[in-house]
Formats: C-alpha cells, structure tokens, sequence
C-alpha cells in the first residue's frame, strides 16, 4: 500500500499528489512514468513522474480528471492508501545520459502544454542541479490552466507563459512564442523538448522542421496500459513501429507520425475502433517487449 502524504489541487481538474513509495523514488529518472492502481479491481493509470525527493522516499504525480479513473483518484484525501504504485517505467530523458560538457554546449527551450507542463519540471530541475539554465514556454486555454509557473521560475533561464485568450502573458499559442523569440528577439536553440497535447506537439514539431531545431516530443498522452500489452500507444517514427510505453515516451518529433496517432487516439475509444485496430495490424498491434502472448 502507498500513502498519499500531500494532495493539492492545481487548477480545475488537475491535481497534484505526493505519494510514499521509496522504491520508486532511488531509482527513477526524468521522463519516466509510474502505473497507478487504487485496488485489485481498479484501473491501470499510466502518469509521468513530476517529481521525486530520494532520501524522504516521496514521488510527486500531477494528473487531470477526465475519466472514472482519474476522477475516482481525485476524491482519495491525504492519509489514505493506494493499492499499487509501480514504477519507474519507460526510457529517461536523453538528457539524463548526457554529459555536463556536452549539455553545457546547447541552448534548450522546454515548450510545455498543459498538464505536460508537469513532466517537463524535472527535467528543468535536472539541468538547473548541473549548473545550467534552459528556457520554458508555458500554454495553455486561459489564466486558470497555468500550473507550475512559480516552480518553472526556480528553474529556468526565462519562463514565457501563453494563453489562447489572453488573459496572461503573450496572447496566442505556444508556436507564437517560439516564432517571437527566433524571429524577433535573437534566441538560438540547438533542442526544443515539447510536452503537452498531441496536437500541440504536431504543430510544434512543424515550426521547428521549419526553423531547423531539433526536436524531442513526450508521447506519454497515448499510452493506456503502460507495458506494451494493448497496443494503444503504437505509433510510427520515421519507418519503424514503436509503443510509447517501452520504446520511449520521448522520440524525434520530426519523425513521428502524429496524424495516424491522432486517429488511433479517437478509434482506441470504442470497442469497436479497437477491435478493427487488432484486426488491421495483426501481429504488430501489440509490442514485442511486453512479455505478453497474442493467445
């Protein structure tokens, strides 16, 4: 059983919690997810980790209600018990395996969307430990769907926020930001790390082909098991077939095909659009690293 020792909530639907699992917090790494259950009956909940304090033993996940799972997740309070917490799964950030010399060299720019403005944090929080200082851009629809700005703060070389309405910082998207910043205010970046919606990160990746900036997307919001079983999270990057759950989450945005991710997306949610899923990919529809029979 995992305690939940600290839960807040950061906007509407979206919450972040502190969870005792000392397991889990010696040995992950930024980018990586954690598979939530309530009970033995409940749901598997794939979540990216946000943060993790090793010593105390304490894992930090931020989530957004949108389904029974998630919403029955919400009602649980401080003190109480989660079945199971299990973890860490999934490939670290490339920028974990770097070293100091070669990561001092770049100039990164974290575009964050949303709830993906949570996985973005450690990452942050990692390259501010080894002395160097990355900026952030953070969308996301109006004012009251900014988490995490204060955080980014502490972290960050400069924090940029953007809304869809305007009603804090720059009025417009995400992409609108970065155009500015290259076109209009000098900034050079070797990476852009995009976290968010998928078709945030499409239309990210677009910009960036554009402007020659090598980019890196979290696919973590098509994953549905976490362990490759079920084949939700099968996408195409340049001509492999790869599942977000064991091959990444992270991958080259230039080469991710986020057109057919989108549509998998929407069949996925039907019994029916996933039946005709298994039945076109045969073989392939589940992954090859899960350990798991197609009997």
């Amino acid at each position: 059983m995992y305690k939940i020792v600290k839960k807040v909530s950061l906007a509407s639907n979206i919450y972040l919690m502190e969870i005792e699992a000392s397991r889990v917090a010696k040995s992950c790494q930024p980018g990586q997810f954690i598979i939530v259950k309530m009970d033995e009956k409940g749901e598997r909940i794939p979540l990216t980790i946000c943060d993790y304090q090793r010593e105390a033993g304490i894992v930090t996940i931020v989530f957004q209600t949108l389904g029974s799972s998630t919403k029955r997740l919400a009602e649980y309070k401080e003190g109480e018990y989660i079945s199971d917490f299990s973890g860490p799964l999934g490939c670290p950030s490339e920028l974990v395996k770097e070293s100091f010399e070669e990561l001092r060299k770049k100039n990164v720019l974290f575009v964050a969307g949303g709830v993906g403005t949570a996985p973005v944090y450690p990452q942050l929080k990692l390259l501010k430990e080894r002395g160097i200082e990355a900026d952030c851009i953070i969308g996301a629809r109006n004012k009251d769907l900014i988490i995490f700005e204060e955080e980014m703060k502490k972290v960050s070389k400069n924090v940029y926020v953007t809304t869809d309405d305007g009603t804090y910082g720059l009025k417009g998207n995400v992409n609108d930001c970065i155009k500015d910043l290259v076109q209009n205010h000098g900034k050079h970046y070797d990476l852009v790390i995009a976290i968010g919606p998928i078709v945030m990160m499409k239309y990210v990746s677009i910009l960036t082909k554009e402007l020659g900036i090598r980019t890196i997307v979290s696919m973590n919001p098509v994953m549905v098991d976490g362990t490759g079983m079920c084949g939700a999270c099968r996408l195409t990057v340049g001509n492999d077939v790869k599942f977000a759950c064991v091959d990444g989450p992270e991958f080259d945005g230039h080469m991710v095909d986020f057109d057919e991710s989108i549509i998998r997306q929407q069949m996925y949610k039907t019994a029916e659009g996933r039946a005709l899923l298994k039945e076109q990919e045969g073989t392939a529809h589940k992954s090859k690293n899960c350990g798991c029979s197609d009997k």
